[in-house]
């Protein structure tokens, strides 16, 4: 079966609850398998664009998610009720970007401080520097050993298995103090079990195509930084189809795509979970928009603007006082409409952040990550 790319991004944009809201916070999150928060702002505003009446605030307060290391072994806010699948799926891939042979850990080494963490977060928020003293006294001073390469210096050598820890299960984010980040044991939260390897890598893959879908192995293995060979065994079975001359899996049972195309004007922040797993890339963001809105292909270094679902442009806040100045730069002509659902768009972004809105249409000029 051919399918078009437009009935594709129709079907993202409803399922990314881009267009018409989710119910809940969890609920957008799961829509997106997962919203990246390495940036915390950023991750808050993608579930609050999703959720009608969100705000930074009530993302930030809502007891149904938790910040966690997933995939890519970067930060993100999932649905507590998900770790099972996602603990399950996350540990048994592969590790990667293991540190250099002279100061690795073994994995005995890092058993012992997986249980470590496991046991000074069961009942305590610890900082880094309380969760290195926890964990040194449970294991030896060698977890203390500065190895791992870091802005200031090097860092302890049990940081190596911090990865580890949030895939078992047993390390999350907990809440700030002040501006110092706290870890904590999400079984804290609510007590669970990991499922099984080979039961969540496949829910976690169906669950990949019914948001990202249809994509192949390459993207999959993309998407959770691994090789197509870890999963490519299991896309067996699974339903084909042709998209822009290649073949794409779906879902099991999921082959239903809208008549009708992708309307409307998004502004999206950086790292949103749209921009990042979905594929194609060239046809995400096509002609200007693969140089001006990709660092090479990655994205999620610039926000993005969307215009009926593809990349149209990018843009940059900035805040003075209580006024939010948002600047677009769009890579296509706005006519009067478009123009008008974008100005509706700043004024959402405003009212997430707690801001008065101010629109500029014009050349953005910082880089990536400004």
């Amino acid at each position: 079966m051919k399918i078009t790319w437009e009935a594709v991004v129709a079907r993202r944009m409803r399922r990314h609850h881009l267009v018409g809201s989710a119910a809940s916070a969890a609920d957008a999150v799961r829509a997106m398998c997962g919203a990246h928060a390495q940036i915390a702002a950023a991750g808050e505003v993608s579930v609050a664009l999703r959720v009608a009446e969100a705000t930074r605030e009530t993302v930030q307060r809502d007891q149904e998610l938790v910040k966690t290391f997933g995939p890519r072994g970067t930060v993100h806010l999932l649905p507590l009720e998900d770790l099972p699948m996602w603990t399950g799926a996350l540990s048994a891939l592969p590790a990667s970007g293991v540190q250099p042979e002279p100061i690795r850990m073994s994995p005995d080494e890092i058993d012992q401080v997986v249980v470590a963490i496991g046991e000074a977060l069961a009942d305590a928020d610890l900082t880094v520097d309380e969760l290195t003293e926890e964990v040194v006294r449970r294991t030896g001073e060698w977890a203390r050993t500065p190895t791992i390469p870091a802005f200031q210096g090097a860092w302890a050598r049990w940081r190596q298995a911090v990865y580890v820890a949030a895939h078992a299960g047993v390390l999350c984010h907990g809440p700030l103090r002040g501006r110092l980040t706290t870890y904590s044991n999400p079984h804290r939260f609510r007590p669970f079990e990991p499922m099984p390897a080979e039961k969540a890598l496949t829910e976690l893959l169906h669950r990949y195509l019914y948001s990202y879908g249809p994509a192949t192995p390459q993207q999959f293995a993309r998407w959770l930084k691994t090789t197509p060979t870890v999963v490519k065994r299991y896309f067996d079975g699974l339903p084909r189809v042709e998209l822009n001359g290649q073949t794409a899996w779906l879902a099991p049972g999921d082959d239903e795509f809208p008549d009708d195309r992708a309307d409307g004007v998004r502004l999206l922040p950086y790292f949103d979970a749209y921009g990042v797993g979905s594929f194609p890339r060239e046809l995400l963001f096509p002609g200007k928009a693969f140089a001006r809105a990709t660092a090479r292909g990655q994205a999620g270094n610039y926000p993005l603007l969307l215009v009926d679902g593809v990349v149209a442009g990018v843009w940059h806040q900035k805040k003075s006082g209580r006024t939010l100045h948002v600047t677009v730069e769009a890579l296509t002509p706005l006519n009067r409409r478009r123009r008008t659902l974008l100005a509706a768009e700043v004024d959402r972004l405003a009212a997430i952040l707690g801001g008065t809105p101010s629109l500029t249409l014009g050349d953005v000029t910082v880089g990536a990550h400004a």
